[in-house]
């Protein structure tokens, strides 16, 4: 299965998000490889609290394979090379979770043949030995957007399972960006109908993820006053509303993050220890975060609309 992480706006918490549902998918006991196609900001690797790949690797990264300079990218090994004593070693029943980082300083590139081929082929390989490959693609409409559309368009593709996970935070800014990146002009739809995909199949493949989502009624702002109260809760109707009118409604959202400050301001996984030991994580979104890694497989979220 491949898995594209997308989104218009930079801050949405894409990155973060999605190293989470892939280090989700791995405690499960799938094989999972996450790519860094964030060409402009390579820096997977500060979520995996990985060293040497802070800022992508000098040489031998996602650039360096797709533009020919080496013929496999180079992988690193989350279980044995992160730096958190957390995630240290393999969790009995998890299964592998492999890093292929970008090229620090590597920079965005024009799309060309070869390239499309290149990541082609990558697909391919990563397929026969991962059960999910999730790649994090840079905002907007992206030259990784584009290689991406173009591989999934070719035949060799074509009995691969895809997913797009588009991210917005819950604001009325990120909403509007979110449904121009899928439905606005030269955006996901329009720009995979040029490269030869079906539109049906391509809008049944895309679902949105709404983070950083605040509950009006957690414990958290129990202590704001019953004016206030009742304006967060008139704004995430108001959102609710605007969300549906731009087609982002509950059916097209695969999940919902809650406002989470160690996603926000640490950008890591969040493993069991920070909700059971140290406590700085909460369990919603520890079940939050199980139940996006979940839907990916899950039919019914899959449905055609």
């Amino acid at each position: 299965m491949l898995v594209f992480a997308a989104s218009d706006k930079g801050g949405t918490g894409r990155s973060v998000t999605s190293a989470n549902i892939a280090f989700r998918r791995a405690l499960s006991g799938d094989d999972v490889a996450y790519l860094d196609f964030d060409f402009g900001s390579p820096t997977s690797g500060t979520v995996f609290d990985i060293p040497g790949s802070l800022r992508g690797v000098e040489h031998g990264g996602m650039h360096s394979y797709l533009q020919g300079r080496v013929s496999e990218p180079d992988r690193v090994d989350v279980w044995a090379e992160t730096e958190r004593d957390a995630l240290r070693f393999r969790p009995p029943g998890a299964g592998q979770l492999v890093l292929l980082p970008g090229d620090r300083g590597g920079g965005e590139f024009a799309v060309n043949r070869e390239m499309v081929r290149r990541c082609t082929d990558l697909f391919l390989r990563l397929e026969e030995e991962f059960d999910v490959i999730l790649i994090d693609l840079s905002a907007g409409r992206s030259y990784a957007v584009e290689l991406v559309l173009a591989a999934t368009s070719k035949p060799e593709l074509s009995g691969i399972t895809v997913r797009w996970l588009v991210f917005h935070r819950w604001t009325r800014q990120h909403i509007a960006a979110a449904a121009g990146l899928v439905f606005g002009d030269r955006g996901i739809l329009d720009a995979g109908l040029a490269l030869g995909h079906q539109e049906e199949g391509l809008r049944d493949s895309i679902r949105f993820v709404r983070a950083a989502v605040p509950d009006p009624d957690s414990p958290e702002l129990a202590h704001v006053r019953p004016a206030q109260a009742a304006w967060l809760r008139k704004c995430d109707q108001d959102l609710k509303d605007f969300a549906a009118e731009l087609k982002l409604g509950r059916s097209k959202t695969l999940g919902v993050v809650p406002l989470e400050p160690v996603l926000q301001w640490r950008e890591q996984l969040i493993t069991d220890d920070d909700v059971l030991a140290s406590r700085v994580a909460n369990i919603e979104t520890v079940r939050a975060l199980t139940a996006l890694a979940d839907g990916l497989t899950r039919d019914k979220s899959w449905e055609a609309l």
